[in-house]
């Protein structure tokens, strides 16, 4: 378990180091801006910096952002999830901090594309990793554990508000290439880790008591148990059945392979789920 942490811990800092280098590389230098929290950190800073003699860079706006989310976090979704979420916004804010603005390129459509690339690829990695890095992440697990709402709502008028606000204050060909990060942002995570989407897991077990207990105090999600009986042995167990989002996927595994690691797991993509998505 320890190495497992271990890993995590390693690929969250990974992550912030490709996502401060897109930052810092892409990105800032050139203007153009990113999704979610970063881009509005990334956004304020701009206009601190234009606007009022305070100079307040995008890393130390990224941490502020994200403290009162992270604390809603810690009450709400778990402390797992959150604790890794502040290490990777704290471990972003360093890098952003500690790495130079280099205009890598003048030419502001390949900022576009690279950065959003970039970023998208720090983020995916984290996220399949079962890790988080903040802001939208933590909003979407919030969402998720009170109702079966997509996040995407919200993180459309997120990024709309970048978007316009860049066009005023920086001329709309700065909201246009925003744009085209934004779409290479979002394909390249849907590659790597389809975040809001919904699977249906299968466990078949002859430890359902003792799973049960061990996936309730780590996940709000209710199961249901069907008895089974194994075809080629004749022995007695039961198949628990739950409905999970991606984001909890890497958990779960970990607990199975932890409690019953004999056990039977078949996980298939759900299309709907109607009803409460919810622990009871």
């Amino acid at each position: 378990m320890m190495w497992l942490e271990t890993q995590k811990l390693i690929v969250v800092l990974i992550g912030a180091i490709i996502n401060a280098c897109a930052m810092n590389f892409f990105l800032i230098p050139a203007n153009v801006y990113a999704s979610g929290f970063t881009g509005v950190a990334q956004l304020l800073s701009s206009i601190f910096t234009d606007f009022t003699p305070l100079n307040l860079s995008t890393g130390i706006l990224l941490l502020l952002l994200n403290i009162p989310v992270i604390i809603l976090g810690w009450l709400k979704v778990g402390r797992s999830f959150t604790i890794h979420s502040f290490i990777s916004v704290a471990l972003t804010t360093f890098f952003l901090e500690i790495i130079p603005i280099t205009h890598v390129s003048p030419d502001i459509f390949l900022n576009a594309v690279f950065g959003g690339v970039l970023a998208a690829i720090g983020v995916g990695i984290t996220l399949k990793w079962g890790a988080s890095t903040g802001g939208m992440d933590i909003v979407a697990m919030l969402l998720s554990r009170l109702k079966d709402k997509p996040v995407g709502t919200y993180l459309f008028a997120l990024n709309s508000i970048i978007i316009i606000s860049a066009g005023f204050l920086y001329g709309w060909e700065k909201a246009l290439y925003t744009l085209v990060t934004l779409y290479a942002t979002t394909r390249v995570i849907d590659a790597i880790h389809t975040r809001h989407e919904k699977l249906t897991a299968m466990i078949i077990t002859k430890k359902a008591s003792l799973l049960k207990e061990a996936i309730h105090s780590k996940m709000v999600r209710g199961i249901t148990t069907v008895p089974a009986k194994g075809a080629f042995s004749g022995e007695d167990k039961e198949m628990m059945i739950m409905v999970i989002t991606r984001y909890e996927l890497f958990a779960l595994e970990h607990i199975i392979k932890e409690v019953d690691p004999t056990a039977f797991t078949n996980i298939v993509q759900t299309t709907g789920v109607f009803g409460f998505f919810r622990r009871d």
